[in-house]
């Protein structure tokens, strides 16, 4: 096999796969961001701050490379492929308003990132697991897709099991709870209610978003 560069052949990889299964420390040093927010990733990239691989001296980056970058940072912090992306820009570009901050609202809109929002798991990973094992209602309906987009006056709820119910108070424990302004959380039973729909100043991943929607027009 050609060695082609540890960087190329990482993402060439990581595309040819589904959803990363892998170190995800590794991702969040390769992306010099904590896109995955476990207690490991985190601890792995400030252990080691410089990227993963040979460490010589490294080219300076092309705007191909910048726009990959920024591209990637959305995909792994919200748990996308690169299909589901695509659509979404698509979607975002028939949006009034700026493109990339539209496809940033629509990717906070996913169910598995407003039950991440709301305290319910530590990570989008854990909240992805939760609803395709079908522990999360939608508006009193039991659903298990991640991908399901909110709407205004959504209401989120466990499904009333004490098995579930007794998983999920022990998460909440262990976590800091995040602040938004458009979720609102009722500890006495454990729901969620989209009280509006999020905005870009709501969205809390560091990107530089006129790089992505220049990256994802080519």
């Amino acid at each position: 096999m050609r060695w082609y560069g540890a960087r190329v052949v990482y993402w060439s990889l990581l595309k040819q796969m589904g959803r990363y299964t892998g170190p995800k420390g590794r991702v969040n040093r390769r992306l010099g961001v904590n896109v995955y927010e476990s207690n490991g990733a985190i601890k792995a990239t400030e252990r080691k701050e410089f990227p993963p691989g040979m460490h010589k001296r490294r080219k300076k980056p092309t705007n191909y490379g910048l726009g990959l970058n920024e591209k990637q940072k959305i995909k792994f912090h919200f748990g996308l492929r690169d299909r589901q992306l695509n659509r979404y820009f698509t979607k975002a570009r028939r949006t009034k308003g700026n493109t990339g901050e539209q496809l940033l609202v629509i990717c906070e809109c996913r169910l598995d990132n407003v039950v991440r929002r709301a305290g319910f798991t530590m990570t989008r990973p854990q909240a992805r697991q939760g609803i395709v094992h079908r522990h999360f209602q939608l508006n009193g309906k039991t659903v298990n897709k991640p991908g399901i987009m909110v709407r205004t006056g959504d209401v989120i709820t466990l499904r009333n099991r004490p098995n579930v119910r007794k998983l999920y108070a022990a998460i909440r424990e262990g976590i800091t709870i995040p602040q938004n302004d458009w979720i609102s959380f009722d500890e006495s039973n454990y729901s969620a209610i989209v009280t509006t729909l999020p905005t870009y100043e709501d969205v809390s991943l560091m990107v530089d978003i006129n790089q992505v929607v220049a990256f994802l027009s080519r």
